[in-house]
């Protein structure tokens, strides 16, 4: 589980901005948002509002971008990092960004931070505490020579072979655990990061994001149980019975090959079997409704928008309940009801036991209902005069902004939380 998440100098974010899960002392609605990991209080969800531009989804791109310098690094040197530091100022361009995240897995807490310019990786370093702080590896470049040294804890058993092969695959865009991967020597402390990066933590889901081919995929490779699907949306109320899953073989449309060949990441050999078979598995999804005791069925694509979204968050909420999982998701209320959007997130913290959600939105209920929500849950951001985003949680105002009667939404419009949109007036004159 994510403890805390830290980014500087990426995107909108200029200084150092965290986002904690560690819960404060509050016993409130405990038993659905704590989960009690390796001697930690964990919150299980994360939300964050905003205005529009004020930097809720950089925050959520950040942990993306971390995920994929570890699980997809770089192949070439000249291959440059896909981000931008903060481009409002002068100095930032030329100053390294900062990532780090610590969290728990199998019963461990791991703190590891990557240093970076676009070109290359700066500095990197992996701790873990069990229980004192040791070394797992620190990790140089020499931006001149472009060479990366990397030296090892006194803790960590190794061998000298390892440690040539782990810097010879490990080029200077490359984090560690990225050259780890193309190494062919197992190193478990290496590999429980790894796995942490691949299996708990997620992908990013944006609101543009195909959530129905994502979860039928995960349905097709017995990750997610169909039946688990169909029994959540009964449960949100969309009278489906059933979901037909069907997969046909079609002719590969022309320009597909082309196509995927041109994309850096393919796989080669994924590519060469499509070459060769010359068909293209099609995968039609139909849902079944029964109403009045008649069951019938209707293509995907007949269905709502609000539906099809559920059918990905159906899938979702299953994952999340079944195995510990953290997903991001951008703007978590896109295309759901207010009262689905709750029913979602109360089934997954009401079900689920070491899994998280850190979610952007802009659903002001989760100001104005502390019945269902956390104070420590609710982060906030801000613009800056200076562009920046600035990150902080509704649990960072003291009693003097924040008591227990307070209502916070009133609180929030009346600007005492900032974090407002600063909206000019409402008249335009085009012919001025």
């Amino acid at each position: 589980m994510i403890i805390n998440f830290s980014v500087q100098n990426f995107g909108s974010i200029r200084e150092k901005q965290t986002l904690s899960f560690e819960a404060d002392k509050s016993t409130h609605l405990e038993n659905a948002y704590v989960a009690n990991v390796g001697g930690h209080r964990i919150l299980k969800l994360a939300l964050i509002y905003g205005a529009n531009a004020s930097g809720k989804t950089t925050i959520l791109k950040a942990l993306e971008f971390l995920r994929e310098i570890v699980l997809e690094p770089e192949r070439k040197k000249t291959d440059e990092l896909k981000f931008n530091p903060f481009l409002f100022d002068p100095n930032t361009p030329k100053q390294t960004s900062i990532i780090s995240v610590e969290f728990i897995q199998n019963e461990v807490r791991y703190f590891y931070e990557v240093e970076f310019l676009k070109k290359a990786i700066v500095s990197e370093e992996l701790n873990f505490y069990n229980p004192n702080k040791a070394s797992v590896y620190k990790r140089k470049t020499n931006l001149s020579s472009q060479f990366t040294e990397i030296t090892f804890g006194s803790k960590i058993s190794k061998d000298k072979t390892f440690e040539k092969n782990l810097e010879a695959n490990t080029l200077w865009n490359n984090t560690v655990l990225g050259g780890f991967l193309k190494t062919n020597i197992d190193f478990k402390e290496l590999r429980d990061v790894i796995d942490w990066f691949k299996n708990y933590l997620k992908p990013l889901v944006y609101t543009s994001t195909e959530l129905e081919g994502y979860v039928t995929s995960r349905i097709d490779k017995g990750e997610i149980s169909k039946s688990d699907v169909v029994e959540i949306f009964k449960k949100a109320d969309f009278n489906i019975s059933d979901i037909l899953i069907q997969e046909e073989e079609e002719k590969i449309p022309d320009g597909l090959i082309e196509f995927l060949k041109k994309q850096v990441k393919a796989p080669s050999d994924e590519i060469k079997e499509l070459e060769e078979k010359g068909k293209i598995t099609a995968v039609n999804i139909e849902f079944e409704h029964t109403v009045n005791n008649t069951k019938y069925t209707l293509p995907l694509e007949f269905e709502s928008q609000g539906t099809r979204r559920y059918y990905g968050f159906s899938g979702l909420l299953a994952l999340l309940i079944k195995k510990p999982t953290a997903f991001p998701i951008d703007e978590l209320e896109a295309s759901l009801h207010p009262e689905l959007y709750l029913h979602f997130l109360l089934s997954f913290l009401l079900n689920s036991e070491k899994s998280q959600i850190i979610a952007t939105t802009h659903n002001r209920e989760i100001l104005d209902n502390k019945d269902i929500f956390r104070n420590d849950a609710i982060w906030f951001t801000d613009k800056q005069e200076s562009c920046s985003t600035e990150l902080y949680s509704l649990i960072d105002f003291d009693s003097s902004v924040v008591r227990n009667t307070t209502n916070i939404l009133n609180a929030y419009k009346s600007g005492k939380l900032s974090g407002t949109p600063n909206l000019g007036d409402t008249f335009i004159d085009l012919n001025l």
